[in-house]
């Protein structure tokens, strides 16, 4: 007969996550650049001070346990309060995408239910412009003091609130409930391409698993000896759980407001000493251009998690053989919480040479611990662990998710949860994103996957951005098309890329054609949008 343990049984809260940080890493530092411009500097233990003064204050406002608040904001240090002070309290924390259509966030706010939203004053245009349509909500939260507090929200909403009058007088004690650690802690929605977008409502357990995890040395590797800088934003994914984690951890942290291009990014990162970062390839691209064209170095980074979509191995290489910078390539979605497979090097593996180094660094490499994953074939069967055979990408593990919000039945197949990833798993477990259900190509009833060939283009060096496309074809089905964005100055035609690509991939994945872009559109998560492009050039092939 199996016995039971004789531990106590003490829940996995996020309170617990805030009260660690504060007992015991309460100096270190956490940098805030604001959205209205200067630089906040502030304690752990003074955020943590302050979170208390904003859980008593919602409490004030005569919010309940379970209620929801939502947050319209960049990365910043009263975002980051929020994030502790509404779970901590009991109530679920509601990270709204700003970047999606202003009638899917009217669409999530009321399926939400928010009752409280906490806005950047950036964010006012698009407050203005939905608060009639949410009637459940009970008060507008500028995050800023009183003098940049906007105009009225909405003529049918009342005059917004001043996050530092709001928090202004309270305690700065508060007595945290304990609850059950699967309740509900966080409410993250997918961003909709197609239909409404989803809810996946994250349980205090999953983060604190997830944050803990994040912290080990071949994940994130978070210590107190580094400064974190996540670029990725807190409205996507808990911006991968780096504001917990690094409570854990007791990381210092760099909270970069809305300023995101390679300038601003690059001088934030050598003023602030930052040593590790996390963010989506648009960024890197950005960061590497901005680089590149001043003759800059990095003088304290030496490590960046890439995922939200796959990295070009060209920029991979470019990061760590022209800047010393380690490049950790992660998968992950919003039904995953943050990165569940991450691929690093191992001792062996950085005796290679430089190009198997890159290679292995732009698979999406091995799941961490407390996370399963199999592909299967279209009838459901598991497919062999040979690094060839491909199918989709199942996962399950400590904190996927089960169901979406208010969902009627589980999302899950015989208990794992279907991505629609296309992914193949090589014997030693590491796993490569070939594509997307979706966006994989069948020509002449072979596949050919968008994500090489966009790798294989984005090597060439007049390219700054590259996206794949099927297109209906009379006789082979379907046949790739390529987009380029060309690098600022470059001169590249159709003749040279298709020749470029012909050298290597298979002579028949080359593309049918090529289109020039200026930009590619991009997504509220940073990723490109295929189905508008598809919209937009995915016709029939006119070509002989």
């Amino acid at each position: 007969m199996l016995k039971p343990g004789l531990m106590m049984d003490r829940p996995l809260l996020i309170s617990g996550l805030l009260e660690h940080g504060a007992a015991q890493h309460a100096t270190q530092e956490v940098v805030s650049r604001e959205t209205h411009g200067p630089t906040v500097r502030l304690s752990i233990a003074q955020i943590a001070r302050r979170a208390r003064q904003l859980a008593n204050a919602l409490r004030g406002l005569g919010l309940q346990p379970g209620d929801a608040v939502a947050s319209i904001a960049w990365n910043n240090h009263r975002h980051l309060e929020a994030y502790y002070a509404v779970s901590g309290s009991g109530m679920v924390m509601h990270t709204c995408n700003p970047r999606l259509h202003p009638e899917q966030l009217v669409y999530i706010l009321n399926h939400a239910e928010d009752r409280v939203v906490l806005f950047d004053s950036t964010f006012a245009p698009l407050v203005q412009a939905i608060a009639a349509k949410c009637p459940r909500v009970l008060a507008w939260v500028c995050l800023s003091e009183r003098e940049h507090l906007p105009d009225t929200p909405s003529p049918a909403a009342a005059t917004p609130l001043a996050y530092e009058d709001l928090i202004a007088g309270q305690p700065d004690t508060f007595d945290w409930p304990e609850f059950d650690e699967k309740t509900g802690a966080v409410l993250c929605y997918t961003s909709g391409t197609t239909g409404h977008p989803k809810g996946v409502l994250y349980s205090h357990r999953s983060i604190v698993l997830n944050a803990t995890t994040a912290c080990l040395p071949d994940v994130l590797g978070l210590s107190t000896r580094e400064s974190v800088l996540p670029v990725v934003p807190m409205f996507h994914i808990n911006a991968w759980c780096i504001p917990y984690a690094a409570m854990v951890a007791g990381a210092r942290i760099v909270l970069p407001g809305p300023r995101l291009d390679g300038a601003s990014l690059y001088e934030l990162m050598e003023a602030e000493k930052v040593t590790i970062s996390a963010g989506v390839p648009t960024i890197w691209m950005g960061l590497l251009q901005h680089v590149e064209q001043g003759g800059l170095r990095f003088s304290t980074m030496h490590r960046t998690c890439v995922g939200g979509s796959a990295m070009p191995r060209a920029l991979i290489e470019k990061f760590n053989e022209a800047y010393g910078v380690e490049v950790r390539h992660g998968w992950g979605m919003t039904e995953t919480t943050a990165i569940a497979t991450l691929s690093n090097l191992s001792a062996a593996d950085w005796e290679r040479p430089a190009d198997e180094r890159h290679a292995i660094v732009a698979r999406q490499g091995k799941v961490v611990s407390g996370i399963e994953i199999k592909v299967v074939d279209e009838q459901g069967a598991t497919l062999p662990r040979d690094g060839v055979s491909q199918g989709e990408l199942m996962v399950r593990g400590q904190w996927i998710v089960e169901r979406y919000h208010k969902a009627d039945r589980t999302a899950l197949v015989d208990g794992w949860f279907p991505t629609g990833d296309i992914a193949t798993i090589a014997p030693d477990g590491v796993m490569t994103i070939r594509d997307r259900t979706k966006d994989v190509i069948k020509s002449g009833g072979e596949w050919i996957s968008s994500i090489d060939l966009e790798n294989a283009a984005a090597g060439h060096p007049a390219v700054a951005q590259a996206a794949v496309i099927g297109i209906k074809h009379p006789k082979w089905d379907e046949r790739p098309l390529l987009l380029l964005v060309r690098k600022p100055g470059a001169a590249l035609e159709k003749p040279e890329i298709l020749a470029f690509l012909a050298e290597r991939v298979a002579k028949w994945w080359v593309p049918e054609d090529v289109v020039f872009l200026d930009a590619l559109p991009v997504g509220g998560t940073g990723k490109v949008q295929k189905n508008e492009l598809r919209k937009r050039y995915g016709g029939v092939f006119s070509g002989g």
